[in-house]
């Protein structure tokens, strides 16, 4: 066990994840509920992604500003995500370039109203921001705020 990174604990990517997450949770005590601080944090997260994920976190936030305008934008764990009026994410982006992965995920989280049956998808792969993707991506936050 001893000499394998990830036997060790968290990977560095990982760490680096929960201090990124320590940050944001004391920037948005300070900032409290404000849409501002969170629209400036998760502009600044996607301008700092890769061209290929900028583009991806780009089409996510025009949906959720076109068809979930309540949801407040905030920072998860670095990543552009999206908050309900309680302050607890609904959906967010995981850039593939961040754990350096072969596709980004749009995920759902728990608050998210996709519930279909006793089984239903909350994360999905995206490699390339198409009109199709685009189409699907609103039905899904369309439903998840509903």
């Amino acid at each position: 066990m001893a000499g394998s990174e990830a036997s060790a604990g968290l990977t560095k990517d990982e760490r680096d994840a929960v201090k990124q997450r320590a940050k944001e949770l004391r920037e948005q005590a300070k900032a409290g509920k404000n849409r501002a601080a969170g629209e400036q944090a998760v502009r600044e997260a996607i301008a700092a992604l890769e061209p290929d994920d900028r583009a991806l976190a780009e089409g996510l936030d025009r949906v959720i500003a076109e068809v979930a305008p309540d949801l407040v934008p905030k920072t998860y764990y670095g990543m552009p995500g999206y908050a309900n009026a309680e302050g607890k994410i609904v959906v967010f982006i995981q850039p593939a370039k961040k754990f350096k992965t072969r596709y980004a995920t749009i995920g759902f989280e728990d608050r998210a109203h996709l519930d279909d049956g006793d089984l239903w998808p909350v994360g999905f792969a995206v490699r390339t921001w198409t009109p199709a993707v685009e189409q699907a991506v609103t039905d899904l936050v369309r439903n998840a705020v509903a």
